[in-house]
């Protein structure tokens, strides 16, 4: 006996709910309102279009970003090196030194301060000097005198070729600058920073005259709107370091008034730091209340 084919029973329920569904896409359709379809994540193809659309450049800042010192803890010139002594306990008072970082207020891309100076307490006295002239001449035996621990022209200039140089600042004398732009040193001792240039006074006339002012003088440098300079060794007294910082801030004050009238620069924060401690921004003040005797800070 043949039996009917089973039908599936739909509940009126599940009916009703059917039809008001495609009600409702019927609605839409005449509509004209697309449907988004979505993925498995839960995202639709609207979210990756917008994903794949560029995205909108910000605005580079003109000026580097500095912070609000309100609320920030300042430190006399005692206290910071109270702290910093800490964190060097154990190494000798001439290989660590302290370190001097002053931020200013300018714009980026903008005329940088540059300079070198005599320290009234040297902190490095084994600075190696390089001196291009004539080997024979008057000017190199200035030089020699002086301190100059290398000296020549072709001698030089093939030791700088081969790879070999060994030492910390060069200076050119005017007669031998075409022979040092010849010999094609720019590409070596540009990117090291030790290029003589006119331009920042290392093509002199008087080579002992600039040798004497290097031996035991320091040079800075702004980058990136922060100038650095090693301001004393360890073993420098409170009164030796407050000399050096305020022979240092005065310089610098110096470099700012000359380039004034080609942009506004202004200090913002003076910090202090060695060569195994953290920064700790100064107030301006030799000591505080607290602050130890600096006989104590003189023995290390």
């Amino acid at each position: 006996m043949n039996m009917p084919p089973l039908v599936p029973r739909i509940s009126l329920q599940h009916f009703r709910t059917s039809i008001q569904l495609n009600a409702h896409l019927l609605a839409l359709r005449n509509a004209n309102v697309r449907t988004p379809v979505r993925y498995a994540s839960g995202k639709s193809i609207g979210d990756k279009r917008e994903k794949d659309q560029p995205k909108k450049k910000r605005k580079s800042r003109t000026v580097f970003k500095q912070y609000d010192l309100k609320n920030a803890e300042q430190f006399s010139l005692c206290d910071a090196m109270r702290y910093i002594q800490a964190f060097e306990v154990g190494r000798p008072p001439n290989s660590p030194k302290y370190d001097l970082a002053v931020r200013l207020r300018t714009i980026k891309n903008g005329p940088t301060v540059r300079n070198r100076l005599r320290l009234p307490h040297a902190v490095n006295t084994s600075l190696r000097i390089c001196v291009i002239c004539p080997p024979d001449s008057k000017h190199a035996e200035a030089a020699k005198n002086a301190g100059a621990s290398l000296v020549g022209e072709e001698t030089v200039f093939e030791a700088i070729k081969d790879g070999r140089i060994d030492f910390d600042r060069c200076i050119c004398h005017q007669d031998s600058a075409q022979k040092m732009n010849k010999a094609g040193l720019g590409r070596i001792l540009g990117p090291r920073g030790l290029m003589p240039s006119a331009k920042f006074g290392t093509v002199v006339k008087d080579v002992g005259a600039s040798v004497k002012g290097l031996v035991g003088g320091s040079e800075y440098r702004e980058r990136n709107g922060v100038l650095r300079l090693a301001i004393g060794q360890l073993g420098f007294t409170p009164e030796e370091i407050q000399t050096n910082i305020k022979t240092f801030m005065s310089e610098v004050k110096k470099d700012i008034a000359l380039l004034s009238d080609r942009v506004n620069k202004e200090i913002h924060e003076v910090v202090l730091s060695s060569t195994n401690a953290p920064g700790f921004t100064l107030n301006g003040e030799f000591r505080s209340p607290n602050s130890p005797p600096t006989r104590d800070l003189s023995v290390f």
